[in-house]
């Protein structure tokens, strides 16, 4: 019998696991033919490579030394995989283009950006709330360029190795019921909605801790807190629940109106990633343009947002 990949994650299970009870538990095999299993690469090894003991077992000298290639080889070869799997796609015309985004509307408006930038690709979409599941699936080769942000500079994960780009920067404004008492002024202090209920989409960033911190500078603790999708955010505000927060951009919705914050509190800050091995550049550059083009459009239809932007370039 010649030696193989998964021959060397059975010994490793087995060891990790401690008992071949465990380890047939583990990789989904009657112990019967796990300890078969065992007995063929012990054979193919040259000598046993675990003792049996009444508490599980423990490797042998010979187990040992195998355990110890077994940390270098298998890193490696899942290494060679995601490298050589990087090496072909960047080499590759852009066929397909996995994108995965956070909530929000920017992630449509650059589906159909790209629709008529590249209609020869296929563009498929993933979405998560957590920026580093995101940044995860960009390293392993999952995903080809993902939307995501931080809040004010937070550096994003994985910025040792991925590739992060600047879309735009929006305030953090709040969504009101049209029919609260603070939806017709201009602007809302922070400190004005002390005794408010919130709502906003969850995330693995720190914007929970800057949100906290915007309201103890204002002076006061929020109340609570309701962490949960877009369109239960959407309803809490209409109903008047809670108020919300969101980025600039949000689009204009029934029932809703959207203030700036005085003094522009918290912001947030709309990236683009990739891995630096799996994109050509050309196709990166197109990518990130198109995304900067969806977020302009997506801006310019919140009236709030318009009417935000436009005063500060008229100040002197």
């Amino acid at each position: 019998m010649e030696l193989e990949l998964r021959h060397l994650r059975t010994i490793r299970t087995i060891a990790d696991a401690g008992s071949l009870t465990r380890a047939a538990t583990a990789l989904g095999l009657a112990q019967p033919a796990l300890s078969a299993q065992l007995k063929r690469i012990e054979r193919a090894l040259g000598g046993a490579l675990f003792e049996r003991g009444r508490h599980g077992v423990r490797a042998t000298p010979l187990g040992e030394l195998v355990l110890e290639r077994t940390r270098v080889v298998l890193p490696a070869v899942s290494e060679l995989q995601r490298e050589a799997t990087r090496f072909a796609r960047a080499h590759q015309a852009p066929e397909r283009l996995r994108l995965g985004g956070t909530h929000g509307p920017l992630l449509g408006a650059l589906v159909d950006r790209l629709a008529e930038a590249a209609p020869g690709a296929a563009v498929t979409t993933r979405a998560s709330w957590s920026e580093r599941e995101l940044a995860e699936q960009l390293t392993e080769g999952r995903l080809d360029f993902a939307l995501t942000g931080t809040c004010g500079s937070a550096t994003p994960p994985g910025a040792g190795h991925l590739v992060w780009r600047e879309i735009a920067v929006d305030p953090v404004f709040v969504m009101l019921a049209e029919g609260h008492p603070l939806a017709r002024g201009p602007e809302i202090g922070l400190a004005a909605l002390a005794d408010e209920e919130w709502a906003c989409v969850p995330g693995d960033g720190c914007f929970a801790e800057c949100f906290t911190a915007a309201c103890a500078r204002a002076g006061f603790s929020p109340r609570r807190m309701y962490e949960t999708d877009t369109s239960s955010v959407v309803h809490l505000v209409q109903v008047g629940r809670a108020v919300g927060l969101c980025r600039a951009s949000f689009p204009t919705t029934p029932g809703i109106t959207t203030r700036p914050l005085t003094g522009t509190p918290l912001v947030w800050r709309h990236l683009l990633g990739w891995h630096p091995a799996t994109q050509q550049p050309d196709t990166a550059a197109t990518v990130l343009a198109q995304a900067r083009s969806a977020h302009a459009g997506t801006a310019a239809r919140s009236a709030t947002y318009t009417d935000w932007l436009a005063e500060r370039s008229e100040r002197p």
